[in-house]
Formats: structure tokens, sequence, C-alpha cells
């Protein structure tokens, strides 16, 4: 399998996460969920090329039957951030029908196709396996759409590339040849008892814990994906609800604007600032002046850690293919960022008799966009040698 190009995004609400492998070389990528019309008019032409970064700095046009409106030129990312007319999600959207998924996405694989092309202006780039996730509420009736909507052809049109002539474009055609589709959650199990190499199970006592039961809770910025593990398979009834960790982002960026006079340009620019550790929870709204934000934050990631443990017990309570239960796992960004506040909430939770003793595994925020990669893999193992039961939670 070193001989092919694999995708795997996880397509956040806050973030959309990709690995990509090219002849097995493995690259990584982070790009905020933003994106922001661009006009020519407005566009602060730099002194020096040099002084701008290419992942901040991408405007692009898509060409593609998957997005509906052609016409127009976006910044996505970084770039998108920092634009007065950011748009960042809205609640319980719907990632396959709305055209920012496609544009971020796409964006971001001709992005990695450049990189890899450095010399080159006009790119023909293929994919011969792209894995891409959805929440649970949204995976068993959207997902054969967004397979037909990813595969085929797409064009992506960088403008204002540093380093270029004018007029300062570069072409990336990508060609996606397969899709599959994971559930959030699902994947993150896959990340945590498959090898990236070899896909064979890395984590046996995981996998014995499954004969009685798992339930991974993945906490992401607009839903909680609640996936039940039963004899090393997800079972049908357990599912997420739309809540995440984007509401208090918000109500913190509000309080914040209101009370200390400071912007935050978007949700990532906060979450950075909260995955920094809290020795960085301030902000300076004037030169040399430092305002302490963390009574903002605190009281907003207790409230959440303590819905996140309700839907917990919830999702354990109500589905029967899962009682019993042996392991709790915690998975997702806005976990890893909270993990201290729900750790707290878990011990009242205890001592109100209801213990959900959660376990937080390392990088718990890329288990799903390592999960999508082992998926990608096991679908190409698949279609070349027919292999039916290769692909143990598959799309």
């Amino acid at each position: 399998m070193e001989k092919q190009n694999f995708l795997a995004v996880d397509i956040g609400n806050s973030w959309y996460k990709a690995l990509a492998s090219d002849h097995g070389v493995l690259s990584e990528y982070q790009l905020p969920n933003a994106i922001a019309l661009f006009d020519g008019e407005f566009y602060e032409i730099p002194y020096e090329d040099e002084d701008v970064i290419f992942e901040e700095n991408l405007i692009i046009e898509v060409k593609s039957p998957a997005v509906k409106d052609r016409r127009e030129i976006y910044y996505i990312g970084k770039g998108a951030a920092k634009q007065k007319d950011v748009s960042l999600t809205a609640f319980n959207n719907q990632k396959v029908d709305e055209d920012r998924t496609y544009l971020l996405l796409f964006g971001l694989a001709a992005y990695h196709a450049a990189l890899q092309h450095a010399d080159e202006f006009e790119i023909d780039y293929s994919i011969d396996q792209l894995a891409v996730s959805l929440p649970t509420t949204q995976y068993k009736e959207r997902k054969s759409k967004l397979k037909e909507r990813l595969a085929g052809t797409h064009t992506v049109i960088f403008h204002k590339v540093p380093g270029l002539t004018e007029p300062k474009e570069l072409t990336v055609k990508l060609h996606i040849h397969d899709v599959i589709v994971g559930a959030e959650g699902a994947c993150a199990y896959l990340g945590l008892t498959r090898d990236q190499d070899t896909l064979g199970i890395k984590n046996e006592d995981l996998v014995k814990e499954s004969q009685k039961g798992i339930i991974i809770g993945d906490l992401g910025g607009d839903s909680v994906d609640f996936v039940g593990i039963k004899n090393n398979k997800p079972v049908a009834s357990v599912e997420g609800e739309p809540f995440g960790i984007n509401q208090f982002l918000d109500h913190i960026i509000q309080k914040v604007s209101k009370n200390e006079i400071y912007r935050f340009d978007s949700r990532s620019e906060l979450e950075e600032k909260l995955a920094a550790g809290q020795s960085e929870w301030y902000v300076e709204p004037f030169a040399g002046v430092r305002k302490d934000i963390s009574k903002y934050i605190i009281p907003q990631l207790r409230s959440m850690a303590i819905k996140y443990l309700e839907h917990f017990d919830r999702v354990r309570s109500s589905s029967r293919e899962i009682k019993g239960a042996v392991r709790y796992i915690a998975v997702g960004g806005a976990a890893k960022l909270a993990q201290k506040q729900i750790q707290e909430a878990a011990v009242k939770w205890a001592e109100r008799g209801r213990p959900i003793d959660l376990m937080f595994p390392e990088n718990m925020e890329k288990l799903n966009v390592h999960g999508l990669m082992i998926l990608a893999k096991m679908n190409q193992i698949k279609k070349e040698k027919g292999n039916s039961h290769a692909v143990s939670v598959k799309g």
C-alpha cells in the first residue's frame, strides 16, 4: 500500500484534522472550520511576499459539482478567521448539504497537494482513498450522499499565492477515486485498537473488554457522539446528541468581549489558548495590559463537563445492548480541553452512587483521524483483494 495516496479528514465543527499518506510518507494538518468571502478591493497587499505564510493566506476558488455556488472566492482556515465577515458553523449544522464542507475539505486536500509539488503551478493529484467522518446523528442517512459528492474530479484554484509571479495563481485538480465514511466515535475505537502500519490489533485488552461492552463518548464542537462497542463492533442502538463545546466557547467569547473589551478572531483562537494551559488564560486588549479570563472559562468548562456526564449516564441506561459496559472512554478535542473539569464532575457523580469511571487515552483529540486513516487502508485492501471482512467499522 506504499504506492497509494490516502487522505483521512475528521470534519469537525471547530477544526478539520487531516492525516495524509503519500507513498507511505505521513503529513498532518489542522485547519480551523472557518470561511469568509474574498473581496479583492479590500485585500491588503503585503510589502514583501516573505511576510506571508501560505497556510494563513489560503484563498480558494472551487470548481466542483459538489459546490452549489462556483463563482465565489473564499478565505478558508486561519485566513478566514481573521476576517470581519468570518462564517463559523451553525448549531446542529448538516455537513453533507453545506458548501463550506467541500470548500474546506477540497481546499485542505489541494493545499497538501501543493506542498508535495512545490515547483508546479498546475497540479494533478490523485487520492486513492479518501476517508471522512460524520456525526452519528447524520451518519446513517447521509453517508451515501456524502460519498457521491466527494468522489470524482474537483478543481481548486489558489489566489494570491505568496512567492508566485502575477496573477499569483496555483491550480490543483483533485482526482478522488474512492471514498469511505466513518462514524465519529467508531473511528476513534479503530484508532485505539489497531496499528497504523500493520492494521493489526494493538490493544488486545480493550478488544477483550468489548465482549462485555465499551461506550465511547466523542465530545466535539457541536455534537457528542456516543458509540457502543460490543464484540469489537459498533451497536446500532447508541447514538449521539447535538451538544458540544462551541456553545460554551461562544459564551466565553461574549463575556470577554463585553467585560474586557477584547474580540477573539474565532473559536479556534480561544481553543488554542485553552489548549496551551491556564498560564495562557489571559488577553491583552491594549498594549501592556493583561486581563485574566480564567473566571469566564472555568465555570463554562464545569458546566459542559456536568452535561457531558449526564449524556453518558443517559446512554448507558437507555441501550439494552450495551448495559453492563465495563469501559467508558472519553475522546475528542473538547474532552481533552475539559479533562480536569470532567474528572472533578465524575467524583461528585460517584458520591451520588452513579460512578462513571472514564478513561482518557493519549492523543484523544486525534483518535478519529487516526481511525479514518486505518479505515482508508482497510478499504483499499478490501478493494484490491475482495476481503469482505477487512473493514469492521465501515461506510
